[in-house]
């Protein structure tokens, strides 16, 4: 059974993750019109370099920031929320700041050498200055998750949105229509200035709210080391997991070039299955991540106080939820595939791949939950470790396969690389579950080990 207190944050966040994705998908569908289905695969392979920069910037501070305050609202000695929070910001400027240095400094080689279209160095050029501000949104949203005030997080990014929108849509009337270079260069640009204004309001609201917290309390010794203790492995293995994520959207169109198709044809095919059918298989997962982000903080505090049978109730409502919704969403898209592509893209292709994806709507909505269950539990390297097997196993799939298979290949590795992460992440969390017996137990302090182990 999942708290009320749980079950309230879920609510807030999933209403606000629905609205903004609802917004998200029209602006995304309006886009598409706009950039055309070439432009929109342009588009997304520079936010796929963007978004492995992200990662870089991030490195790990939004759950490092959300583990540690729980941690510190939980009891644990040697500090306070505010100097957890003092070393997370620190942190995240100092990792947003290279991250920013180093997109800036390399855009032309990773424009000329990595996605092989000078086209966009203008628009990884614009991106570098959002990084620093993408880092520390980051720690300040898990410190608001780690507080259960979710929703003070939730209206920033919304704001966020709303106004990121606006900004993109004054800017691309100003652009030329039949010039990519200029339109990529807009989208990006309006994202900049939305993600600069997402860390003032975030930066005013959480100044705003650490009152709650006593600023003497703890002394803070050891708070660094443990944030980096968190941080760290994550951060590795997330920049992996990135840097191959990155490569496999950049060989998608090179291997579907090699299948035949023309550089217009294949950015096309990109450009529909990540630009438009991924939107919408992700849109209705608002629910199942908003719980799998907030149960983060439930299970550090239920392990803190050392209460196996309720880690198996919130873990087992958590994974009953996933299967049931992520069934009836993949039955929706799978016999409104032809309504939903038809209203929102107008696009008789999108519609074919949504019906083709749907199926592995209820795998990759349950893995989403275990990876919930996993962080909460401390096992966030090894969930990160199967992510990095995925990726590499897709990225040599694909470098075998796409160039003489296509889009079926694409497909095809999908749903591979789908159940073999499943796959695992599940049998990681029976072992955790299983490896702790009411009355004897105790927390592990290795990340690279199950939750629990049975007391000597």
């Amino acid at each position: 059974m999942l708290s009320k207190k749980l079950l309230k944050n879920t609510f807030l966040l999933t209403a606000a993750s629905l609205l903004m994705s609802g917004i998200g998908m029209l602006f995304q569908a309006w886009l598409a019109r706009r950039l055309s289905p070439a432009g929109l695969g342009l588009y997304q392979l520079t936010l796929s370099v963007q978004n492995l920069c992200a990662t870089l910037a991030i490195s790990g501070i939004r759950f490092a920031a959300t583990r540690l305050i729980s941690e510190e609202l939980g009891g644990a000695p040697g500090g306070s929320v505010r100097a957890a929070m003092r070393r997370c910001l620190g942190y995240g400027a100092v990792c947003g700041s290279l991250a920013g240095a180093l997109l800036y400094v390399l855009a032309e080689p990773l424009g000329f050498l990595w996605i092989g279209d000078a086209r966009t160095v203008l628009s990884l050029r614009i991106a570098a200055f959002s990084m620093p501000c993408v880092s520390l949104c980051a720690a300040i949203s898990g410190y608001f998750t780690a507080c259960g005030r979710v929703w003070k997080s939730a209206l920033v990014h919304l704001i966020e949105q709303l106004a990121g929108i606006a900004f993109v849509a004054w800017l691309l009337g100003r652009a030329d229509p039949g010039d990519v270079e200029q339109s990529c260069a807009a989208v990006n640009l309006g994202r900049c200035a939305a993600d600069v204004l997402s860390l003032g309001l975030m930066l005013c609201v959480y100044l705003h709210d650490r009152h709650r917290h006593d600023a003497k309390a703890g002394s803070g010794d050891g708070l660094s080391l443990r944030m980096l203790h968190i941080a760290v492995p994550l951060a590795l293995s997330a920049y992996t997991r990135s840097a191959l994520n990155t490569l496999q959207q950049l060989l998608v169109p090179k291997g579907l070039r090699a299948s035949g198709l023309t550089a217009n044809a294949a950015l096309a095919g990109y450009g529909v299955v990540q630009g438009m059918v991924m939107p919408l298989l992700f849109f209705p997962a608002c629910l199942l991540g908003s719980a799998a982000e907030l149960i983060v903080p439930e299970l550090t505090a239920q392990q803190l106080r050392r209460d196996t049978q309720a880690i198996k109730n919130t873990a087992g409502a958590l994974l009953r939820l996933s299967l049931r919704y992520s069934l009836a969403v993949a039955g929706i898209l799978f016999f409104c595939a032809d309504v939903l592509a038809g209203v929102i893209y107008h696009s008789r292709e999108a519609a074919q791949f949504l019906r083709l994806l749907s199926p592995l709507v209820p795998v990759m909505y349950f893995d989403m939950a275990v990876d919930g269950c996993l962080k909460g539990l401390g096992q966030q390297v090894w969930s990160m470790g199967v992510n990095i097997l995925e990726s590499a196993l897709g990225l040599g799939l694909l470098w075998l396969l796409l160039p003489r298979y296509g889009l079926t290949a694409y497909l095809g590795i999908l749903y591979f690389c789908e159940l073999i992460n499943l796959a695992l992440s599940v049998f990681r969390l029976w072992r955790c579950l299983r490896a702790a017996p009411d009355g004897a137990h105790r927390p592990c302090a290795g990340a690279g080990r199950c939750a629990y182990t049975k007391a000597p």
